[in-house]
């Protein structure tokens, strides 16, 4: 399962991460961190992703673009497609 990813990093990027690993700190490795800081850099972005499409889910029903649902999941789906 391991990968591995070398990075070229500048001198601030290193010095966060050094403050942010180690003795006294939530992280006990910089890989730890870095995958950390990574997942919630993901999970951002998913919850973007969900927020716009229900955004548009609202947007759709505010200007009447809705379908009425009978229990049929397929039907309603090919009825919105028309």
């Amino acid at each position: 399962m391991a990968n591995s990813l070398n990075l070229s990093l500048t001198d601030e990027l290193r010095a966060f991460i050094d403050e942010n690993c180690g003795d006294g700190t939530l992280y006990a490795t910089p890989s730890e961190f870095v995958r950390d800081v990574l997942r919630q850099m993901k999970l951002k972005k998913e919850t973007a992703e969900a927020r716009d499409s229900i955004l548009a889910g609202y947007r759709d029903a505010i200007e009447g673009r809705t379908v009425d649902f009978t229990g049929d999941l397929r039907k309603a789906m090919k009825k919105a497609k028309s």
